[in-house]
């Protein structure tokens, strides 16, 4: 039984057998509560009968054929869907095994991009600190989390550079309103194009609602129209990753609609296959696609499983389902009860710092100080400590280091399933607070 390469080899875990709505069931029929959707993946639980249905009746007419001989009808479909879900201008669906895979596409074909419009010299990405953006070495490279970067920094691209974090609770001066705050935080972006040369700059990339690195981070309102104005001034490209926080997971299929602004291109995956099949993909504008159809007619990129039928038979039912149920609308119930419970269990807690996020993508960052806003020290590793009494109390959250400056800091982050009732809710509320508590003791 030991053979298998874990991420953490030390660790002994539960082995899962069964999954039941929000719940996953282990061999000793322990039922844990997915609070967190895996990581912000199992949108609609574990046990879906559509989606279920949709694999098998793929699987008995076609699994696979490469993307380099055929097309299929579930793949057209499914691109067809999405596009007019999309913002509007993005035309065209590349599909991918996973966010990672769908962040390198987006950036190589970026560099695509340029060289057949005939700006060669755009070499350059910007993103921001305490980003997350994958983990193969361009994604990697693009991220700006340090703790992920460091151990591999000889091997990553040395084209990309990182503006600040738009982060209120950590940034915003005293008597500054939220959206000049946010307007100052946008002008980063304008400033490091001009420190770089704007003929060098090809892309920012960004997440709406920042995820794994920083826990939920809503951006102020009036901060991505300004990052769109600056893009369109420089014919800088603006790149949205909503691998974890788009299709519907903070209450609209995608989360720059709430932003009000149209990207060029959108990496979406984890919620798009729900955790059912392993899919992700890149969302492209009709004027990127038209320059390499009127250019080479080749994007030079590709992955032995791009447009897998039995991943987007998968995709497509979910899409099916959420619109069925009426997903959204309960994401943002959910989620408003969500944020009050939240708020009721620890606006008075000495080492909450901030709750923040949007539907059912929410966080609480954790601080020694309330006041001066001072994080544990990284050492005790609070994070970790967390995760490990929320797992003896059957919760399942997504706990994570280094989210005040890349290095100290600890938040936890809640993606529970669409599915998700207000029972429900209370009780991850419940369970996490007794966990918090719990690993705080420990520490203190």
């Amino acid at each position: 039984m030991n053979n298998v390469f874990h991420r953490a080899p030390r660790i002994t875990l539960p082995n899962a057998v069964l999954g039941d709505g929000i719940y996953i069931i282990d061999d000793q029929g322990d039922r844990y509560i997915d609070a967190c959707g895996g990581a912000a993946v199992s949108c609609l639980g574990h046990s879906d009968k559509t989606v279920r249905q949709a694999i098998h009746d793929q699987v008995d007419k076609l699994t696979f054929v490469h993307s380099g001989f055929f097309t299929t009808d579930i793949m057209e479909s499914l691109a067809k869907r999405l596009t007019a879900l999309a913002p509007q201008g993005i035309e065209r669906v590349y599909f991918l095994s996973g966010g990672s895979e769908a962040m390198e596409a987006a950036l190589k074909l970026t560099r695509q991009y340029f060289l057949e419009s005939g700006e060669p010299k755009r070499t350059r990405i910007i993103a921001r600190h305490q980003s997350y953006h994958g983990n193969t070495l361009g994604a990697l490279a693009t991220g700006g989390n340090k703790l992920r970067r460091e151990p591999f920094a000889p091997l990553l691209m040395n084209t990309v550079s990182h503006i600040s974090a738009c982060n209120p609770y950590r940034f915003q001066a005293e008597g500054e309103s939220l959206e000049d705050y946010g307007l100052r935080a946008a002008q980063d972006l304008e400033d490091e194009i001009l420190r770089l040369g704007p003929d060098t700059v090809a892309a920012f990339v960004a997440e709406p609602v920042v995820g794994a690195t920083a826990g939920a981070l809503v951006a102020p309102p009036g901060y991505f129209k300004r990052i769109r104005e600056i893009c369109d001034q420089y014919g800088v490209l603006l790149i949205l990753d909503e691998v974890m926080c788009g299709m519907g997971r903070v209450g609209t299929t995608f989360a720059s609609e709430q932003e009000g602004i149209v990207p060029d291109m959108i990496t979406v995956a984890k919620g798009l296959g729900a955790g059912y099949q392993a899919i992700g993909a890149l969302l492209v504008s009709g004027k990127i696609f038209d320059t390499l159809v009127n250019g080479s007619g080749f994007f030079q990129h590709g992955h032995t499983y791009m447009g897998h039928a039995t991943a987007c038979a998968a995709a497509s039912a979910v899409l099916d389902v959420i619109e069925r149920d009426n997903l959204l609308s309960n994401v943002r119930t959910q989620g408003g009860i969500l944020d009050h419970l939240l708020h009721s269990a620890f606006d008075d807690h000495p080492h909450i710092g901030d709750i923040r996020g949007r539907g059912l993508f929410q966080a609480i960052e954790l601080v020694k100080d309330r006041d001066t806003k001072e994080p544990f020290d990284p050492s005790l590793k609070l994070h970790a400590r967390i995760k490990k009494q929320a797992m003896a109390r059957h919760l399942m959250c997504y706990p994570m280091g280094g989210t005040a400056d890349g290095t100290r800091g600890d938040h936890v982050l809640l993606a529970p399933p669409y599915i998700v009732t207000q029972d429900q809710v209370a009780e991850i509320v419940d369970r996490l607070k007794n966990a918090v508590d719990a690993a705080i003791g420990e520490v203190l």
